[in-house]
């Protein structure tokens, strides 16, 4: 699908002319693919590596144009089972146009950083900062779920939680890999920011954006070196949540084994005749109150040894 955007009062609008300032391709046919690179003398494999999720970022500097493969986080699903995905976004910058690439519907030009935009090289600029945000928000939701499973491993005694956790380790391995493979294609772009014709503003705004993926990257970084660190310690509750529960099982077979001792030995015969009891009813509820009063005793004599 192909999408056209101009610039009406200073704010991105859809439209159907002709020669629009932004060019938006939506997960296109191979026919659309062929359609744009051969309009407008792009690079067959970075258009083709703006769909690939695996592709790393980089900046190719063209006579006439910028190419750029930029990572973003792609949307979380309920499906994906607490896999947060990395996906790829393709760049291309013109001096009169600037063409978009992504692989899923996303509604790019919307939020507070597209309320007001001045020309092509704004729009691409906040296309990169609107990613980094995106990152650092996915970042908050790792961490607020990742605080959840937590406290869920506390009372676990199965791997459930700690896949999960695991789950969430290898995305941010994901996350990292991106958000570093981006801070190596911004690096070039300011490298080259007087070439792409960027103003003053443009490179300011641009230094702002180096400062938020830095700041991106470390706090990934962090969240990860945390997972990873307390993965053994969370492994190790689990472990003595199930020996603990191990051990009261434990104690109710003993608990149930002494009584049933004394019911094989003597019985409600044996019952009878010490206490003489010749009621039917009256022997069973003397039987069976015997019996749970000496489980419990047993039941709480292992539990008192067990503290000692």
């Amino acid at each position: 699908m192909i999408k056209r955007y101009k610039l009406e009062n200073a704010q991105l609008v859809q439209t159907e002319e002709k020669n629009p300032l932004v060019w938006l391709l939506i997960d296109p046919t191979e026919e659309e693919k062929k359609w744009v690179v051969s309009s407008f003398g792009l690079d067959e494999h970075n258009m083709a590596s703006a769909f690939d999720p695996e592709e790393p970022a980089r900046m190719e500097l063209e006579p006439d144009h910028l190419e750029m493969i930029f990572k973003r986080p792609k949307n979380y699903s309920s499906r994906d089972q607490f896999l947060f995905k990395v996906s790829s976004m393709g760049l291309f910058l013109f001096k009169d146009k600037l063409i978009v690439a992504i692989s899923e519907d996303l509604n790019l030009f919307s939020g507070k950083y597209f309320r007001h935009v001045e020309g092509i090289r704004e729009i691409f600029l906040k296309l990169i900062y609107n990613s980094i945000f995106h990152f650092m928000e996915h970042l908050k939701v790792i961490n607020m779920i990742a605080d959840e499973i937590e406290r869920k491993i506390n009372a676990s005694m199965e791997n459930r939680y700690l896949l999960n956790l695991f789950t969430l380790e290898k995305s941010l391995v994901y996350y990292l890999n991106a958000i570093s493979s981006n801070t190596s294609a911004i690096e070039r772009l300011k490298h080259a920011s007087e070439k792409a014709g960027f103003s003053q503003r443009s490179v300011e705004f641009l230094d702002d954006i180096i400062i938020e993926n830095n700041q991106c990257s470390r706090q990934a970084e962090i969240y990860s070196n945390i997972l990873t660190s307390l993965m053994d310690a969370r492994a190790s509750i689990v472990s003595n949540n199930l020996n603990i529960l191990m051990k009261n099982l434990n104690a109710v077979v003993i608990a149930v084994a002494v009584p049933s001792f004394f019911a094989g030995m003597g019985g409600m015969s044996e019952l009878t005749t010490v206490t003489g009891i010749t009621n039917p009813l009256l022997a069973n509820g003397a039987f069976l109150c015997a019996m749970a009063l000496l489980g419990t005793f047993t039941f709480m004599l292992i539990k008192r040894l067990e503290k000692h």
